[in-house]
């Protein structure tokens, strides 16, 4: 019996749906007893941990073609190319390309395809049916950037922003909810820029409105990593007014020092953040804030790198995603001052260290409360605020349940299922 493709995701979300898109079309193609690792170039560590997954591949299926696609493939398919366990590196526009992997399965040369992502003006015709389990549906309704941070190289492997028309994206979402998902992630590279390359530039609140007016047995809409600066006021009036969206909202922050933002080109202040939780918060109390956060990035010193710490208790942070800052080539800010590597990574443990503290400080508040949870495999359930609740007996994957939260486990709360 010849092994079925498998696929080795790292990464952000939207690379997760990806992975699903690129599962199905290598199925439709015939592609057997391949490995795909789909990358992620967003720090030098997911390169590293890009080359280690493929070496670790190869060790563990000798007879398999590994096959390596997402950013680090898009920004430096040399350097993967070069790898003798590589047998073929696709870009991020080829990986969703039914064509490229009908090629793959047939064992065409050449076996390095990528092209100029930022030529690509289209979105792909690959938007999926939902992947995982029951519990949620993961929609990509934009990719690219047009906005060019010094420190990020997403761009160079994403390509410009480029939107899903609001028709199909709300059609999509209702096949979602008539196939039975309780909960849809809106996913994108830089998903609140949604709109602004379609005719008469529309903004995201207009499609998360149309969605939720479509879909009305939509349980959950939940939004993936959102940019402060890019909220609408329709927008702002359905996160903080309609009950079915989710009320956890994940900000692209990066610090909280304005002359370390203004150099990261950043196009909010410390201020305008902090009132921005403060705003939503007011009209919505149960809301939970989750952040991107870079420590030491270059010309950073003590005293602004504790302005990034505080900024977790000013803006009432509960989930943080902690960076060390990592040089990418070919950025401005690689160019920049470096701090000692031991001073970065001594700094991102103490923002982690911080982070960690912030959530079991939010998981503690929440013991001893009833709310409600989509179920999830695992034994495991999702809360509207992002916290997850492990379960001793659980129920059907992706149903809808009221549970009670008797503690804190770590990470995690642990419920029961009361209704």
């Amino acid at each position: 019996m010849t092994a079925a493709t498998h696929i080795i995701t790292l990464g952000c979300r939207l690379n997760a749906a990806e992975s699903a898109a690129m599962r199905r079309l290598a199925g439709e193609a015939g592609l057997a007893d391949a490995v795909v690792v789909n990358t992620c170039a967003v720090t030098n560590e997911a390169v590293r941990t890009a080359r280690q997954t493929i070496r670790r591949a190869r060790r563990e299926r000798p007879g398999a073609r590994i096959i390596v696609t997402g950013c680090a493939a898009q920004t430096a398919p040399e350097a993967f190319t070069a790898m003798g366990e590589v047998d073929a590196v696709i870009g991020n526009q080829e990986k969703l390309n039914a064509h490229e992997w009908r090629a793959l399965a047939a064992n065409d040369d050449p076996v390095v395809r990528v092209d100029d992502i930022m030529s690509v003006r289209e979105t792909a015709g690959h938007m999926i049916d939902g992947y995982g389990d029951r519990a949620r549906a993961f929609l990509q309704v934009q990719n690219g950037c047009d906005h060019r941070c010094t420190f990020c190289i997403i761009p160079y492997g994403r390509g410009n922003a480029r939107s899903v028309p609001l028709a199909e994206a709300v059609a999509q979402a209702r096949r979602l909810v008539d196939a039975g998902h309780r909960e849809i992630v809106l996913t994108g590279v830089d998903l609140t820029s949604w709109g602004t390359d379609l005719d008469g530039a529309p903004r995201l609140g207009a499609l998360v409105g149309a969605i939720l007016d479509a879909a009305p047995d939509l349980y959950r809409l939940r939004l993936s990593s959102i940019d402060g600066a890019e909220i609408d006021a329709e927008l702002f009036e359905r996160i903080t007014s309609d009950e079915r969206v989710a009320p956890h909202l994940h900000l692209s922050l990066q610090a909280g020092d304005n002359l370390i933002l203004k150099r990261m080109k950043r196009r909010h202040s410390r201020e305008q953040a902090i009132a921005l939780c403060q705003a939503i918060r007011a009209r919505r109390p149960d809301v939970a804030f989750g952040a991107d956060i870079i420590a030491g990035f270059p010309t950073e010193t003590e005293a602004m790198f504790v302005r990034s710490l505080d900024l977790v208790d000013d803006a009432g942070l509960s989930f943080l995603h902690v960076f060390g800052f990592s040089p990418r080539e070919g950025t401005p800010a690689a160019r920049m001052p470096q701090l000692a590597r031991t001073v970065v990574k001594e700094r991102a443990a103490r923002l982690r260290a911080k982070g960690r503290a912030a959530l079991h400080g939010f998981l503690d508040g929440l013991v001893g409360r009833e709310a409600d949870g989509v179920i999830e495999s695992g034994g495991r359930a999702r809360l509207g605020n992002f916290a997850s609740v492990r379960l001793p007996k659980t129920g059907e994957t992706g149903a809808v349940a009221r549970l009670r939260l008797s503690a804190r486990d770590g990470d995690a709360l642990v419920g029961e299922i009361v209704s």
